[in-house]
């Protein structure tokens, strides 16, 4: 009896232990906005509220297989509404990421108008969708310093996307500071975050140097080994960035090696590989779903005067029509928001 009370004190010193050691604690994150979300390891989630400067993390506990079934949610936003108890048209989805430790999809909503209030939306296997209780859950929080102020034309400056990469996240947005595009590598367990490292790019169809332009939508990729940051900006350059020169003050000059053209917005960005090939998969406002391969982006010549579409050609996939969010479903497959007449559905393709 001594022996099994022994090692039940055993278990929880260690279990308190690991709490400490991650940083987390039993509470209720107050959230101002939910920019956008990305995982960590056993279904850790990050969330970006832009609004408060703040990164969130925090333990859903979602980490049974949700198996291989596709989710396939017609009206995704009318579900959504219901479980907010608003109408469809309060309803706007920010983000939408895939559990890798379950396979569930979680979609970072704003409800209402202006700058709105902030909700998770969990969604199953079978299509139900329901909201994420941040009541007494175990979190952890981390300051952004000198965050860019939001604008109109840069509703979210602070936090543009997020990537979670070797025990680090990733955060894109604007700082205050003279080279405001920043890139910022926060370790987790969240300590503090610094002030990141300012981003100079040459961007081809504006024929300039750009500091103050913030990366839209990015994924890490190795070229030749080396851990890179793949970053797309507005119309639409695309940039690659090493992860070993993103340190605390640092000015980095990251290289464009491709103009995907004018007029056009990123809105998500995928690294994939099919039938032993590498590609990234781009979803764009103008350009719709693009498939870009990625065997020349070590070779390509660095872009550095003004042009138009340029760099490795991309292919227009052009049955993915309207979409709105894009992430990595599993190895083969996509998850999808689309916009149709009657509204928005969730959809899982394969990688095309």
């Amino acid at each position: 009896m001594r022996a099994k009370l022994l090692a039940t004190t055993v278990l929880a010193i260690l279990a308190t232990t690991g709490r400490a050691a991650d940083g987390l604690t039993k509470g209720t994150p107050e959230l101002k906005s939910v920019a956008g979300l990305a995982f960590g390891p056993n279904g850790l989630m990050f969330v970006g509220d832009a609004q408060a400067a703040t990164i969130f993390a925090i333990e859903t506990g979602d980490t049974k297989s949700a198996g291989d079934k596709p989710v396939n949610v017609e009206k995704i936003d009318a579900k959504i509404a219901a479980a907010l108890g608003v109408t469809e048209k309060d309803v706007r989805v920010n983000d939408v990421k895939v559990n890798p430790a379950s396979g569930n999809v979680y979609l970072a909503v704003t409800r209402g108008t202006g700058t709105g209030q902030p909700a998770i939306i969990k969604v199953t296997r079978d299509g139900t969708a329901e909201v994420m209780s941040l009541k007494d859950v175990m979190s952890a929080s981390v300051k952004i310093p000198n965050p860019g102020k939001p604008s109109q034309r840069e509703p979210m400056a602070a936090i543009t996307n997020m990537a979670f990469l070797d025990g680090r996240l990733f955060v894109a947005g604007l700082s205050s500071e003279e080279f405001a595009s920043t890139l910022r590598a926060i370790p987790y367990p969240f300590k503090d975050a610094d002030k990141g490292s300012g981003i100079e790019i040459y961007h081809g169809a504006h024929g300039k140097i750009e500091t103050h332009a913030p990366i839209k939508a990015f994924t890490p990729y190795k070229i030749n080994g080396q851990e890179h940051i793949m970053a797309s900006y507005t119309c639409t350059p695309l940039v690659k960035i090493p992860v070993a020169e993103l340190k605390p003050g640092a000015k980095v000059k990251g290289t464009t090696i491709a103009e995907l053209g004018n007029g056009n917005q990123p809105i998500d960005m995928i690294a994939y590989t099919k039938d032993g090939k590498d590609f990234l998969l781009s979803a764009n406002t103008k350009h719709g779903v693009i498939k870009i391969p990625t065997d020349e982006f070590a070779s390509a010549q660095p872009i550095t005067a003004r042009t138009g579409i340029a760099g490795p050609k991309y292919e227009k996939i052009s049955e993915l029509a309207n979409v709105k969010q894009l992430d990595k479903f599993d190895a083969t497959r996509a998850i999808l928001l689309v916009q149709t007449d009657a509204g928005f559905d969730l959809k899982t393709v394969a990688l095309p």
